[in-house]
């Protein structure tokens, strides 16, 4: 995905055409509480053991939302063919 990304940039930037890609961590949705209850473990302790990481929280729908709204902004007008990783300090 993310050199699709690299690539869409460098092809359509030309047309003014902006693409870059959002790399979320684990967030508190529908989905990751399923994957718990797939792995067998109770959802508490897997959301628990998700928020592992330097901010001391699982990530929310807004959190990634708030990254996204920055890529669509005027203020990223010059950002093109990059990845946001918005994971809570997760890579750290």
């Amino acid at each position: 995905m993310v050199n699709l990304t690299r690539a869409m940039a460098i092809d359509h930037g030309p047309q003014g055409i902006r693409v870059n890609c959002i790399c979320p961590g684990d967030t508190d949705t529908p989905m990751l509480r399923e994957e718990a209850r797939q792995l067998g473990q109770p959802e508490e302790a897997f959301l628990a053991a998700s928020a592992d990481r330097p901010l001391a929280r699982i990530g929310t729908p807004a959190d990634i939302a708030r990254g996204v709204l920055y890529l669509v902004s005027d203020a990223a007008a010059w950002v093109t063919g990059t990845t946001l990783v918005v994971d809570g300090g997760g890579l750290a």
